[in-house]
């Protein structure tokens, strides 16, 4: 997995790629909690195109993340827009059975 940033004015956006999943999806989360300080008030933009998969733990972490910020999320393909809609749902909610 891969994890990058661009900042502007008004926007942080997380770009992610590859798998989010294990030891990555813990990676995920460490990252996280060290760049939630930086965002303030500006918005945050989850750009999700170049990710191919996500285990539980890796859903669970971008759920988190989109409960704290109601990010706007970048996916461009039926596997990331899957993912995104996982993303906006609450937990007892899913569908995601797995």
């Amino acid at each position: 997995m891969k994890i990058s940033t661009q900042e502007d004015v008004d926007q942080l956006t997380l770009k992610l790629e590859g798998k989010v999943v294990g030891e990555w999806a813990m990676e995920l989360e460490r990252f996280w909690h060290s760049f939630l300080p930086q965002l303030g008030a500006r918005k945050l933009c989850l750009d999700i195109c170049g990710v191919a998969y996500i285990d539980r733990h890796g859903k669970e972490i971008l759920r988190k993340i989109f409960d704290v910020t109601r990010a706007d999320i970048l996916a461009d393909s039926p596997l990331t827009k899957q993912f995104a809609n996982e993303m906006k749902q609450t937990p007892d909610n899913d569908g995601m059975g797995d």
